[in-house]
């Protein structure tokens, strides 16, 4: 074997080591990408969720979804946030919109005029404080006493915890056999009013587990895909270059043919 031949085929294997080197260190960059901003997500999570205003404890295996708002009308809309947690309600109806407490109290309401107004003799307003409403409701909060009207916001929104849309414990359901498997634990209903017309926010809650593994799979098989089509390629154009320089005998140990590769 001649020299030439050598120092060709100690360098193509010098390269091949090094494709393979960066490639292996890509897809341990990618892994640790990957877990990294898993971690910081749930990390971010449970610093929201220290908040006794915002996130107050809903977990990722629940969901609550809107299934209606009545009456439809038009500037109406409500939303859910943080999987289960809370409720967004925004009037632009040009009327009154008022929510009901859990004794049928008026527990809120956004005038026509976008004022939010929180009422603090409602029992729902300190009840909602706390994600499983361990908290002692203050003697001058009851369902029967006239509301004391309190500013909160002027957008024209009203947010709040409500325990009606969320599972009032930390055990999962009877109901939920199967972690693994999407159910329907309830439906729920909030009482509201749009000026003198009755109707409700109603809504399922269901057990939706995440599978934290799923992406980082769907990762893994996604860098495997691109390392074997690479590798594919370059076999194929290191197969090419060969049989350009060496001709058809390229390869079979001839000692007439030099072997080169192209990169």
């Amino acid at each position: 074997m001649s020299a030439d031949r050598l120092r060709y085929g100690f360098a193509g294997m010098a390269r091949w080591r090094l494709i393979i080197a960066s490639l292996l260190a890509a897809t341990l960059l990618a892994l640790v990408f990957a877990a990294t901003g898993s971690a910081d997500t749930s990390s971010t999570f449970a610093k929201e969720s220290s908040n006794p205003i915002n996130d107050q404890g809903a977990s990722y295996d629940y969901r609550s979804n809107i299934t209606g708002v009545s009456p439809d009308v038009p500037g109406l809309s409500v939303e859910v946030l943080e999987f289960a947690d809370r409720l967004l309600l925004r009037n632009h109806t040009g009327r009154t919109v008022t929510i009901y407490g859990y004794e049928g109290e008026p527990y809120a309401r956004v005038l026509a005029n976008g004022t939010a107004e929180q009422n603090v003799r409602a029992p729902a307003t300190y009840l909602n404080t706390s994600f499983y409403a361990q908290v002692t409701v203050p003697p001058i909060a009851s369902s029967s006493a006239p509301p004391k009207w309190e500013v909160v916001d002027r957008t024209g929104e009203f947010e709040w915890h409500d325990h009606r849309i969320h599972w009032m414990s930390p055990v999962p359901p009877a109901s939920v056999k199967d972690k693994t498997t999407r159910t329907l634990i309830f439906g729920w209903k909030v009482p509201i009013e749009v000026g003198s017309s009755k109707g409700a926010i109603s809504g399922q809650l269901f057990w939706t587990p995440e599978s934290s593994k799923a992406p980082l799979a769907i990762i893994i098989v996604g860098i495997v895909i691109v390392l074997a089509g690479l590798a594919f390629v370059l076999y194929v154009r290191r197969r090419r270059a060969r049989q350009a320089i060496g001709g058809p005998g390229a390869g079979t140990g001839d000692g007439g043919g030099a072997t080169s590769e192209a990169w």
